[in-house]
């Protein structure tokens, strides 16, 4: 069996537990193979980010095409892209060397605790230029809030906002739910006037650090390995919740998840 070849575009964390990171453990233990471009290195722990360094729009562009050309690359997933110019950059060399590859964007806007991590000027570029490219954006409340201009309080929120982004160019909306109260987490997939809704059991704990770069490479990893978008963020979802499950506890904040527990664990999921 050929592996699924899954590029991540995103920033590097020195703990370990989102980013590029987080990106490379979820590929491997879902049986793909992950390829980097990596668009600035943080310097972070499970307290929060302490400093950014981003690398040149223009290095990130040449790293991906030389990836593209000599590996090749099933599927794409993108994560903390910083800057307008960066935003513009990978839009730019994926429409060049990967038009018909599944993209999954996530969006990702601030750090838990806060860090800026995409520019204001940043949005507009994504929404225009990269979002319409995506088979699939996987905004958390807050985010889609941000990128829709709508106050996402109640899921009937989530989905307006999915709904506002289809209208402006998305084909499909992946509204997470997991900061909503109750006892389940609700993700709602939004492509145009369809509604699908994934419900799990809400898993309580600090140790979350990741989540939202583990989910859309896992989509990402699932959209690579042939599968419908619907059964991809399915499967993506079951292993979210196994890796939530075996978090390893580390750190004195918002801990890693545990990728490496569910990669060597007897049911592990796997792409087909």
């Amino acid at each position: 069996m050929t592996l699924p070849r899954i590029l991540a575009i995103g920033g590097s964390d020195s703990g370990g537990g989102a980013g590029i990171e987080a990106d490379i453990k979820t590929i491997t233990a879902l049986g793909g193979y992950a390829m980097t471009a990596i668009t600035a290195v943080t310097a972070q722990d499970t307290l929060g980010v302490h400093d950014i360094v981003p690398i040149a729009p223009e290095f990130v562009a040449r790293s991906i095409r030389l990836v593209a050309a000599d590996l090749g690359i099933d599927a794409v997933k993108t994560g903390m892209l910083g800057s307008a110019a960066m935003v513009a950059a990978v839009a730019g060399i994926l429409a060049e060397i990967a038009p018909d590859t599944p993209i999954v964007i996530d969006p990702v806007i601030a750090a838990t605790s806060g860090a800026a991590l995409l520019a204001a000027d940043a949005r507009a570029v994504l929404l225009d230029r990269l979002m319409p490219m995506a088979a699939l954006i996987t905004p958390n409340r807050d985010e889609a809030a941000i990128l829709s201009g709508h106050a996402v309080e109640t899921p009937d929120d989530a989905v307006a906002a999915g709904r506002i982004l289809c209208g402006r160019g998305a084909r499909a909306v992946l509204v997470k739910g997991g900061h909503f109260a109750g006892d389940e987490a609700v993700d709602f997939l939004v492509s145009g006037d369809e509604v699908t809704e994934f419900r799990q059991p809400r898993i309580v704990s600090r140790h979350t650090h990741g989540t939202g770069c583990t989910l859309a490479s896992a989509i990402a990893l699932g959209l690579g390995a042939g599968l419908g978008l619907r059964e991809a963020t399915g499967q993506a979802r079951d292993f979210l919740q196994k890796v939530l499950l075996a978090a390893p506890g580390f750190g004195a904040g918002q801990g890693p998840l545990g990728h490496a527990a569910v990669m060597t664990a007897p049911g592990a999921c796997k792409a087909p």
